[in-house]
């Protein structure tokens, strides 16, 4: 996710016309031996028109850095603050404590943040939570994470996510998700209770080291539109936990795409390029393409070695997923493409 300037006057628009709370629970951490960097959070907000949609607005990750979380009565300004003094080395709390001085709305009681860096293997947490945030509103931290949230049920959200997080065996990625499974609880975001949700839109998103800023390890969303009407079929966080699932099988399969029998790249114009020369007979093989929601774009049966196909809208750019299956229905290969 890039946070630049002009994405960022879209968001300060946007949510300069709602003056609600922008996030209500999330989480940042810092795994201290492998140096991944983690964020994740949901709230009664849904997607926009331009990306990050819903919660992930709230979400800066600086891969081998650190992690800020600004929300409630989000502004833009403070969250590009905030990113400067993180890139300067200060700590969390001295970030903290510069943002309640020179808060971008010359008001800081309605603010929230959370924020986490990796500081060469010493982790650093802090948070704040402002006097006129909306209730239920609370945070905790420890040196290497951060959890916060506002208008919530109660302190059994923030309660249950942490016991969540710090139980969970395996990878960062792995507890943040399961911090949020903790929080899955309808009307977590009390706004959210008439839709029989914790949430309108969650999201993860982890980088290693390594990653480009643009480009993180793990950058999953999942966001109803903000004018849908009638009850959620399906809780965010909920859907979130499948596409990360299949994030999951998917990024073990890309570390040998040497060996896969399929490969695919991106083209111009949206084209998806798939080459099956790796393959006995293409005949045999069907392809299947899914959106970041688990909604197939495309279906079809291979009809030539090198197949180059458009499943998506015009508009249509980002993430997606594919599958090729054997005749008998084995997934065969499987794996993401980012549509340009």
């Amino acid at each position: 996710m890039s946070h630049k300037s002009v994405l960022f006057g879209f968001i300060y628009i946007y949510f300069s016309f709602s003056l609600h709370g922008q996030d209500t629970f999330s989480i940042v951490a810092i795994d201290s031996v492998t140096g991944e960097v983690g964020s994740a959070g949901a709230s009664c907000v849904g997607s926009s028109t331009y990306y990050p949609h819903g919660a992930a607005v709230l979400s800066d990750v600086i891969p081998g850095i650190g992690a800020v979380h600004t929300q409630a009565s989000y502004l833009a300004g403070n969250q590009d603050y905030a990113h400067d003094l993180m890139m300067q080395g200060l700590p969390p709390q001295q970030i903290i404590d510069s943002l309640l001085v020179h808060d971008a709305g010359n008001n800081p009681n309605p603010r929230q943040y959370g924020i986490v860096d990796f500081n060469n293997g010493h982790p650093r947490a802090a948070s704040y939570t402002g006097s006129t945030c909306q209730n239920y509103k609370n945070d905790t931290n420890n040196i290497y994470y951060s959890i916060q949230g506002n208008i919530l049920l109660g302190q059994l959200v923030l309660d249950s996510m942490q016991v969540r997080f710090l139980n969970t065996p395996g990878s960062l990625s792995d507890r943040l998700m399961a911090a949020l499974q903790g929080a899955k609880i309808v009307g977590a975001d009390t706004r959210c209770a008439p839709k029989n949700s914790s949430s309108q839109s969650s999201f993860i998103r982890v980088a290693r080291p390594a990653d480009p800023y643009d480009t993180l390890y793990c950058d999953l969303y999942m966001a109803y539109p903000q004018n849908y009407q009638g009850v959620f079929p399906v809780d965010p966080i909920d859907s979130l936990q499948t596409l990360y699932d299949l994030w999951k099988t998917t990024t073990s399969l890309i570390k040998k795409k040497s060996g896969l029998p399929v490969k695919v790249w991106s083209a111009a114009g949206g084209q998806v390029i798939f080459d099956f020369t790796g393959l006995q007979d293409y005949q045999d093989y069907e392809i299947n393409i899914f959106d970041l929601t688990g909604r197939t774009l495309f279906r079809s049966k291979v009809n030539s070695w090198n197949m180059s196909i458009h499943p998506f809208a015009r508009s249509y750019t980002g993430v997606c997923f594919y599958q090729v299956l054997s005749k008998n229905k084995t997934v065969i290969a499987r794996g993401k493409v980012l549509v340009k």
